[in-house]
């Protein structure tokens, strides 16, 4: 299988996979999806289903930016396409939520404790 270079045009569940890793874009994209991730408490502790909006947001954003990059080069850009973008961009934010999650960490004796408990 080929991996892209570029964000595809159109949406599909395995776009991030599909990025080759080695370019500047790929990194940058599994960074954001990585960050955004960690914001809302961890991957390992979200949902099939946040996961899967967290990957739409990250695609949204490169789309979104593709679009800006193209205005200020003075290109035409579908003012229509654009602000149905940053709605959706909106939506799915305000669905997985604004606000950082804070991780589950114990306290020092409490990782101690479970620690102890492994050997």
């Amino acid at each position: 299988m080929t991996k892209q270079a570029a964000i595809p045009p159109k949406y599909s569940a395995d776009w991030l996979e599909k990025l080759d890793g080695r370019t500047t874009l790929a990194r940058a994209v599994n960074d954001r999806y990585h960050d955004l991730t960690q914001d809302l408490g961890g991957i390992d502790r979200m949902s099939y289903q946040r996961r899967s909006l967290c990957k739409r947001i990250v695609y949204m954003e490169c789309v979104i930016e593709q679009q800006e990059a193209a205005l200020s080069r003075g290109e035409e850009v579908d003012q229509g396409r654009l602000t149905q973008a940053v709605n959706t961009l909106i939506g799915l934010l305000k669905t997985v939520g604004l606000d950082r999650q804070a991780r589950d960490v114990p306290d020092l004796a409490t990782f101690l404790k479970q620690r102890e408990g492994g050997k």
